[in-house]
């Protein structure tokens, strides 16, 4: 049940990707400029305070690990990020291979 949880889980991360590149694509028609929603944006528009509570909490444990991994995956675009996260769910989250040979009892 779990398994199939975070399967739904990274098909909807799949599916936000594909609507923010969608977006993109539609931005670059309308304006002839290609520009992508940054992933860092994208979470301060949504909620502002929980990045911020987020730095101050990752800087406590650990600086380099803001400076060095973090702000690079807040760079990218969200198409790239969501759809990363969903595809790795729907991999890590596959239904098992059927045993060939044995019974399950």
């Amino acid at each position: 049940m779990i398994r199939g949880f975070f399967r739904l889980i990274g098909l909807l991360l799949l599916a936000g990707g594909f609507f923010f590149m969608v977006y993109d694509g539609a931005r670059w028609v309308a304006d002839q400029t290609l520009r992508f929603t940054r992933f860092g944006q994208f979470w301060n528009d949504i909620n502002q305070a929980s990045q911020s509570a987020f730095r101050a909490w990752v800087e406590a444990k650990a600086p380099w690990l803001w400076t060095s991994v973090i702000r690079l995956v807040l760079d990218q675009p969200v198409f790239a990020v969501l759809g990363l996260l969903g595809i790795l769910l729907m991999i890590l989250f596959r239904p098992r291979k059927p045993l060939i040979g044995y019974s399950r009892d």
